[in-house]
């Protein structure tokens, strides 16, 4: 039996005499490898914070002290060590365990995350909370050097410099890499300053102008060390109110341990700077940490392997050319990304045209401003963004592009169901949130090839306009290589029935295509939610008794509900079936058994038509 085994609590981890934790750490990393190659999920991030959340856990009352991790996808080791180690099995499957900090999950996790930078703010809801019921615990937020150049968490901290009498403890974690690594002038800014090349720099060439005025020489030495702090990190967190401790080594649990045991007997506003290094223990994740940042499952003794015959291209993929194809043909295309280069596609787009790269960090406010600024100029920004994420530059995206009509165009990776990460990263409301945005243009792709016509339709319309397609593969049609565009608002009949109209929006087309033979309908590949083919709309109506729409969005205020909302304005009594997403946070599964289970796969669509039918009849 492992020193792990005996672990399902921190209450049991800290009755372990000290000595015993470097072991511990040992055994942690290595069930950290073996478990996430069997599951897929986050690896690097999580083998940079052993010895961080042992330490936490081992001085920290928790649950009582109240721990909450950024973001929350280096959350594993804390899983494992509150009483959730064999779940690890089920990871991020139906069923499981969510790879993401969760509070109906456990009482440790005292605060659900997955996007970046609100562990502060969090945390210090928590702390005033505690303050005004006079309860004496200790709030703690660990928060990436990546997630720290988010405009919110500074927000967080500058509310907190303010707010009297409370205790939080902020944990820079600075590995050196978010999920692309990061970017920005305050990266920058920690980066040159604790390599010491800064002041190697500065030292040598002071020295060279002074060596002659040997008096300036011997003030300058006196002056080196107030000038060091004037310039180091310290001097912006204690400017904040902070009581700035660190840099100290993340994976040392000797410099950890009575580093925080002190900072637990303080009061006030804390921060620490830890240097971790994602992927420690494992050689494969230390030089390769993008690879490792999210994989699927792998053999842990050869590592991630490329497959032998390639599989159908991602719709990440297809943008991505897509991207350099258009940058090739118009000068004034720029592309944004908000730290998610891998992710969203543009690897080959940063390395073929670096000055029309930009990727603005986690900052997705700043994203869409920026874009916008660029529009006024001529430019023709395209923002790859995640459908999730665009939900944190909403503000931006209706104040500074839409209400000025400008020319920006949204390109909504992972849109629909996610499958693995659940809920938090669902791409379920761009739909509904979009449409009813003035001068939006809302395009939902079917295939490949549509999502291509569709990029190049909604980049030459001269305003705001998106393109929404999901994660993954598509069904295998070639994506081609055109530049064309189609009219922004037509639909395609895909196949003539009668009775019944198939209104089928993005990639669902392919499910229902069975369904429509079956029940010898009319099938519709509508390519635009806004605007709607109206006049076609108006025509299948005097034709068909029955309409269906199909979307992998939520239902209310949806494609379906445009629909409807047509057929209301207009005085078309005709009866609507709505499909798509319900009216609850999905959970973490695999992409295509969610889908079966929501009714959304072949069979699914022809039984709920069949149970209309049926009800109609009856």
């Amino acid at each position: 039996m492992t020193i792990l085994d005996t672990i399902d609590s921190p209450a049991q981890l800290r009755k372990l005499d000290r000595r015993a934790l470097k072991g511990l750490a040992t055994e942690l990393r290595s069930f950290l490898v073996q478990s996430v190659a069997q599951t897929g999920g986050h690896l690097s991030s999580n083998l940079g914070t052993v010895e961080l959340t042992l330490a936490l856990h081992y001085v920290f009352n928790t649950p009582q002290d109240r721990l909450v991790w950024d973001v929350g996808h280096q959350s594993y080791p804390h899983k494992i060590l509150t009483g959730r180690r064999e779940a690890m099995a089920g990871l991020r499957q139906q069923g499981g365990i969510s790879g993401f900090p969760k509070r109906s999950e456990s009482p440790y996790d005292a605060f659900g995350t997955a996007h970046s930078s609100t562990s502060i703010s969090a945390a210090l809801g928590m702390a005033v909370a505690a303050r005004n019921a006079g309860i004496d615990r200790q709030h703690i937020a660990v928060i990436g050097d990546g997630a720290m150049t988010a405009g919110m968490a500074f927000e967080a901290l500058n509310n907190a410099g303010v707010t009297p009498d409370v205790n939080l403890l902020v944990i820079l974690n600075d590995n050196d890499m978010s999920i692309s690594p990061p970017v920005g002038a305050l990266n920058y800014y920690f980066a040159r300053l604790l390599s010491g090349q800064f002041y190697a720099r500065a030292k040598t060439m002071g020295r060279a102008m002074l060596q002659h005025v040997p008096p300036a020489l011997a003030l300058a030495r006196k002056l080196e060390g107030h000038a060091k702090g004037m310039l180091s990190p310290s001097t912006l967190f204690e400017e904040l109110g902070f009581n700035y401790m660190g840099p100290i080594d993340g994976h040392d649990l000797e410099a950890l341990l009575p580093t925080l045991e002190n900072i637990r007997a303080l009061k006030g506003l804390q921060f620490l700077h830890v240097v971790t290094r994602k992927g420690q223990g494992y050689k494969l994740a230390e030089a390769d940490p993008v690879l490792y940042h999210g994989p699927g499952k792998f053999d842990p003794s050869v590592g991630i392997q490329k497959p032998a015959q390639p599989g159908r291209q991602s719709f990440s993929q297809i943008f991505g050319q897509w991207l350099c194809d258009m940058a090739g043909a118009d000068d004034k295309l720029i592309g944004i990304t908000p730290a998610m280069r891998e992710g969203s596609g543009l690897v080959a787009f940063e390395r073929a045209y670096p000055q029309r790269y930009f990727d603005v960090g986690i900052a997705e406010q700043h994203a869409v401003t920026f874009a916008a600024g660029l529009a006024c100029e001529g430019y023709k920004p395209v923002l790859a963004i995640y459908s999730t994420f665009l939900q944190r530059g909403y503000d931006q995206l209706i104040h500074d592009v839409a209400l000025q009509n400008l020319d920006v165009t949204f390109a909504l990776d992972r849109a629909g169901i996610v499958g693995a990460d659940g809920a938090t990263h669902a791409g379920n409301y761009d739909i509904a949130y979009l449409r009813c945005v003035p001068n939006m243009v809302v395009a939902t792709p079917s295939d490949e090839h549509e999502a291509r016509l569709l990029l190049n339709t909604c980049y030459r319309h001269p305003g705001p306009a998106s393109v929404r397609y999901p994660r993954g593969p598509g069904c295998g049609v070639q994506p081609g290589d055109t530049l064309d565009t189609v009219e922004i608002g037509r639909a395609v009949v895909r196949r003539q029935g009668q009775a019944i109209a198939i209104l089928a929006f993005g990639t669902l087309l392919q499910s229902a295509i069975q369904a429509a033979e079956a029940l010898d309908a009319t099938l519709v590949d509508m390519r635009f939610v806004k605007p709607l083919d109206e006049s076609l709309l108006s025509q299948l109506a005097a034709g068909h008794q029955l309409f269906v729409t199909l979307e992998e969005a939520a239902i209310m205020g949806g494609a379906g509900s445009a629909v409807t909302e047509y057929f209301h304005r207009e005085a078309i009594v005709c009866p609507v079936l709505q499909l798509g997403l319900p009216d609850e946070f999905i959970d973490h599964g695999d992409q295509k058994a969610i889908l079966a289970g929501l009714g959304l796969d072949a069979q699914g669509i022809e039984a709920s038509i069949r149970q209309r039918l049926q009800g109609n009849h009856s």
